[in-house]
């Protein structure tokens, strides 16, 4: 089964471009009608990761009176159009008023979901960062909201890029990569899955459950940043620094942009095999006076060295040569799935370079792998302590590695599942394909 764009449907997005003329916000501001229905899904799966088969319960109730073809609605149609049109016109915004950055400089990239509370306080962390006006920040959606819109065009500190995933669910709501009313339920049996005539009926995962397009999201999401921003941005074609992958419930200190551009100093001199650099772990560090300038070598681990990941375009060009493995690879987490990576398809386990002290914070502690509510005031609370009492170690002059250990064999990996079905592979892979 191959994933592809019908030339129907091609010409189709070129006659809805004249619709969504009707809705496209000028200037970053939009107006009321814009919006796509809220969805109840749940949000992201980066970040700490979970146990092994995690639970996600769908009703089992039979589909088969829901087994005709799902119609796409004109509205939906729309809002690809104007998705498509993004992406391909790429416009920059703050340049007439930001004219300082110079083209290799640090790129920040955050992956946005649908929690806005927390992207205002990752926009409100990173305007308080000293030299944030060199950086280009990009901001790759996969739910279009006016809320999180108005947001990103209050950042007036920095130029801006926003581009949107062009197969998120709510562009696909009742079809695949949505969740189409064909598909087979999670825990049906596959016996009974071939008796229902459920279309999926081959795909089971590696814990016997079919797919959950809100739990693949992420990983689909995940992997076609990566290549876009490397390989379409067209600002970028010819980029030789560095691209730093945060998410939306990320804190960054005020002297993150400071301490990335001495870590790719330290890098080119000392440590030019580091694949990744990484502005710090999930451990709360409440003095920073013996590690403030300090760096640490290690094998990069996917529990420890998924926020903040900082990556050349020669990285990336490895990484992208394992597409098929990635994308094949039966677990939900893009950060497992990049683990399997460094130990399968890889030339050698990543090497990260890692901060001591930390200059990257997880502020949103709850979501998709905790069960617990989330308080976000709380958390930047607890944040804004620990950097306002180490304010006079931030800023250091020069980082030095503290110690270099030896690249070490990784324990056996235990897959989640949750990426069993073949046309999450096929979808996955064609990203590198797209022009």
């Amino acid at each position: 089964m191959r994933f592809r764009i019908y030339k129907r449907k091609v010409l189709l997005l070129a006659l809805v471009m004249l619709l969504a003329a009707f809705v496209l916000w000028t200037g970053g501001k939009q107006r009321k009608n814009e919006a796509f229905p809220r969805d109840d899904q749940t949000s992201r799966s980066g970040g700490k990761v979970g146990a092994g088969n995690p639970t996600r319960k769908v009703s089992n109730e039979s589909q088969a009176s829901k087994f005709e073809k799902p119609e796409v609605d004109n509205l939906t149609l729309v809002y690809r159009g104007i998705v498509f049109q993004l992406n391909f016109d790429q416009t920059i915004r703050n340049q007439e008023t930001i004219k300082t950055r110079s083209p290799n400089d640090l790129v920040v990239v955050v992956q946005v979901h649908n929690r806005p509370e927390y992207l205002q306080i990752l926009v409100n962390s990173l305007r308080k960062a000293k030299g944030i006006g060199n950086v280009l920040l990009i901001f790759s959606h996969d739910f279009w909201s006016p809320q999180i819109n108005q947001i990103v065009a209050s950042v007036d500190f920095c130029q801006v890029l926003q581009i949107f995933f062009p197969f998120s669910i709510q562009l696909y709501p009742n079809e695949f990569p949505g969740h189409d009313p064909r598909d087979c339920p999670r825990d049906i049996s596959k016996a009974n899955a071939f008796k229902l005539g459920c279309i999926n009926a081959e795909y089971q995962d590696s814990f016997g459950h079919y797919r959950e397009s809100k739990f693949c999201q992420t990983k689909h999401h995940w992997w076609w940043k990566l290549h876009f921003v490397w390989e379409r941005v067209k600002v970028l074609e010819d980029h030789k620094g560095l691209v730093l992958f945060i998410e939306e419930d990320h804190y960054l200190s005020p002297d993150f942009y400071h301490v990335m551009k001495n870590m790719w100093r330290l890098k080119t001199e000392s440590c030019p095999d580091c694949d990744i650099l990484t502005l710090g772990t999930y451990t709360r560090v409440s003095d920073f006076t013996d590690k403030a300038s300090k760096v640490e070598v290690k094998t990069w681990r996917s529990t420890e060295h998924n926020m903040g990941m900082a990556m050349t375009r020669e990285t990336y060009q490895k990484l992208i040569e394992c597409t098929d493995a990635f994308c094949e690879y039966d677990d939900y987490n893009w950060d497992w799935t990049l683990q399997y990576l460094t130990v399968s398809c890889l030339p050698r386990y990543w090497k990260v370079m890692i901060c001591e002290a930390p200059r990257i914070f997880h502020a949103g502690d709850c979501g998709m792998h905790h069960k617990k509510a989330c308080m976000p005031s709380a958390e930047v609370a607890k944040i804004d302590k620990i950097i306002s009492s180490n304010i006079q170690h931030l800023f250091p002059e020069t980082m030095a590695i503290s110690e270099i250990y030896p690249l070490a064999a990784i324990g056996p990996h235990v897959k989640n599942g949750g990426w069993g079905d073949i046309r999450d592979h096929e979808l996955c892979a064609s990203y590198r394909r797209l022009q």
